[in-house]
């Protein structure tokens, strides 16, 4: 057996929100929603190789899949790590658009790296090797 990708979902409160933020902040596309406009419950954002998913809760609830499921509180629920050919543009890029968490460094294992909250308060993480 081999794993073959791997897309995240994240489940949010404000999908609309979310694709806003990833849109207009770091540069992602939607590359389908349902609906296909207005308000929506779910959607696929892509830039370069990356694709994630986000969907409402009500929408995780409603369609039985997982009903139990609840959102973390704060940002408890996950980091992301993303890799990037030039962390320090990017760096630039989300400056007085994004909260900054983490500013850029230099990490013990030899990358730079800075981390953000998206508007659901979960992490992201961009670096580059050997930058």
């Amino acid at each position: 057996m081999t794993f073959k990708k791997l897309t995240p979902n994240m489940v949010v409160h404000d999908v609309n929100a979310t694709i806003d933020f990833y849109r207009d902040t770091l540069g992602f596309a939607v590359a389908a929603s349902v609906p296909e406009s207005g308000m929506f419950n779910w959607a696929m954002l892509t830039a370069g190789d990356i694709t994630i998913m986000v969907q409402s809760l009500s929408s995780v609830h409603e369609a039985e899949d997982l009903p139990w499921f609840k959102l973390p509180e704060g940002n408890d629920g996950a980091i992301f790590y993303i890799d990037v050919d030039d962390v320090q543009e990017l760096r630039d890029s989300v400056e007085g658009k994004a909260q900054m968490i983490v500013e850029m460094h230099t990490t013990f294992y030899g990358t730079m790296e800075f981390s953000i909250l998206d508007p659901n308060g979960y992490i992201l993480s961009f670096a580059q090797d050997g930058a």
